[in-house]
């Protein structure tokens, strides 16, 4: 099983990689087969490269390329195939030279990264005799759906072969595991299945490839977040190497951390910088930054104000400390006063409001703006799903930046996740952890003041936005009516501040971005 990372469109650099891949399993594994993951060629997901005119041209080319350089190994691997103005998601099987089969995904649904907007769903299956057993090719989630499975058994496989790009979601314990075990234990039908790493975007695939043997039983999980070649005997020789799945937090954690390193790393960019308020949300950014990167390549900027609290700059300052990374303080209240001196004429004696609360957040983005423009770093943004779903954050302040690590996790989920982060090791200081939290835009200001609590809060959007339940039927469940209303309300009016927002990793069944679109000029109060 390749455990693998391509790179979408970058066809010359996946062709090295299948190649060089497939010679040491030929020769460190001494293997039969090699099982690549799902359109291990062009890079998962793709969506419009497969639009680009000479791809299939780069892709007839890589495939001659493949073919001249596999011998005495067979390598299974998807590529896009480019037929009669369709593209499917196929596979191809080589040995000594030459394609000898294939067969394409035949169920696609718009829940894919790449599905029906992208691809023509294929037929039929394909089952080979490869290495003295016959095996069945089914091509991600076909593997869940009972047509091809049956398929594939009526035809006389005695093993399924399963490459796959599966997305990470941080609930998922092993359903794909499971379910594919169910199959294989109903029909004495060992399954090895292959799957993508790494971060891509918005979506985090965690690997954690595995093998089951003809009665269900996991006999090979490879680790998650990991690149890797791991190897699978049949029969089973009994000496089963399993990774193990872990917590959802050091799941969801190290998700985390992938995406993002993935990110900055791929892109190009030497480091990131981020506000450091000694706050929740920038600390645990912080601290997935430094384990991301190394804390050499993360630059941590505090930025106080007047209504920045001492200890704030204290914690912001010993986390980064701890963590090695690069700390400087600025201080916003000359630039802040200049700004409402110039303003003052404008304004003409209004009362202070969210404007000036704003200012502030905004003087904040500029700077940290300034820093990437001059050192080329990347600004990470702190914000969280809580209240990028009510808007309780500025659009061009505290939204600045490319890149936001927590952008489907709610509130309630940050602090979890930064009590998990102190038990690998105590970088962030309780006192963060255990205050209550403040933007610290004005004097005594507290969350609280505008939001209900996170907990109340987060179930209400969880049901508003990703079970889409309606307003009354959330009510039902025991929260104040007025409160439902209010953050309906709100969550409607935010979608043209989502819109604008930095791209964070998925880790949830529905985040803000691909996986939900509505418009924004629209009225669906009643929905």
């Amino acid at each position: 099983m390749a455990q693998l990372h391509p790179t979408p469109g970058d066809v010359r650099g996946n062709t090295a990689q299948i190649v060089a891949t497939a010679a040491h399993a030929r020769d460190e594994c001494r293997a039969d087969v090699v099982l690549f993951p799902e359109l291990a060629l062009l890079g998962y997901p793709p969506h419009d490269l497969l639009r680009r005119k000479h791809l299939p041209v780069a892709v007839d080319d890589a495939l001659a390329t493949i073919c001249s350089h596999i011998r005495g190994i067979v390598a299974v691997f998807g590529y896009p195939e480019f037929s009669d103005g369709s593209v499917h998601n196929a596979i191809a099987v080589v040995r000594d030279g030459r394609i000898i089969a294939g067969c394409r995904r035949q169920y696609l649904t718009r829940a894919d990264c790449c599905g029906e907007r992208h691809f023509s769903a294929g037929a039929g299956h394909c089952v080979l005799e490869l290495a003295g057993v016959r095996m069945g090719i089914v091509v991600g989630a076909d593997a869940i759906c009972s047509g091809p499975l049956r398929q594939a058994r009526a035809d006389g496989a005695e093993v399924l072969l399963n490459p796959s790009a599966l997305p990470f979601h941080a609930a998922d314990t092993g359903g794909h595991e499971t379910a594919l075990g169910r199959f294989a234990a109903a029909n004495g039908l060992p399954v090895c299945h292959a799957n993508c790493v790494g971060g891509q975007d918005e979506t985090i695939f965690a690997g954690g490839s595995f093998a089951l043997d003809e009665q269900g039983r996991i006999i090979q999980r490879s680790p998650v977040f990991e690149t890797g070649v791991y190897c699978v005997d049949w029969p089973s020789t009994g000496d089963n190497d399993l990774a193990a799945i872990g917590s959802e937090d050091s799941r969801t954690y190290d998700a985390l951390v992938r995406a993002t390193r993935d990110y900055v790393n791929r892109n190009g960019f030497p480091g990131v910088v981020l506000g450091a308020s000694g706050g929740i949300d920038s600390a645990l950014t912080m601290a997935i930054a430094a384990d991301a990167l190394g804390g050499g390549h993360v630059h941590a900027v505090a930025m106080p104000s007047r209504y920045t609290a001492d200890i704030s700059i204290a914690d912001a300052a010993a986390q980064a400390a701890r963590l090695g990374v690069r700390y400087d303080a600025m201080s916003i209240e000359t630039v802040f006063a200049s700004m409402l001196e110039t303003l003052a004429p404008q304004f003409d004696d209004l009362a202070a409001d969210a404007t000036e609360e704003n200012l502030q957040a905004r003087i904040r983005g500029v700077l940290l703006m300034a820093l990437s423009n001059k050192f080329g770093s990347l600004v990470l943004v702190p914000g969280n799903k809580s209240e990028l779903a009510v808007g309780y954050t500025t659009l061009y302040g505290d939204m600045c930046g490319g890149f936001a690590p927590l952008k489907d996790i709610y509130k309630t989920r940050v602090y979890q996740l930064a009590r998990y982060r102190n038990t690998r090791s105590a970088v962030i200081p309780e006192r963060v952890i255990s205050r209550p939290p403040s933007a610290e835009l004005r004097a005594a200001q507290a969350d609280s003041d505008t939001l209900p609590d996170y907990a109340t809060l987060d179930a209400i959007i969880e049901a508003y936005v990703e079970a889409e339940e309606p307003v009354a039927a959330i009510r039902e469940r025991g929260y104040d009516g007025a409160t439902v209303e209010r953050i309906a309300a709100m969550i409607r009016r935010s979608e043209y501040k989502r819109r604008q927002a930095a791209p964070g990793p998925r880790v949830t069944q529905r985040s803000f971005g691909t996986d939900r679109q509505v418009p924004i000029t629209a009225d669906w109060r009643f929905l």
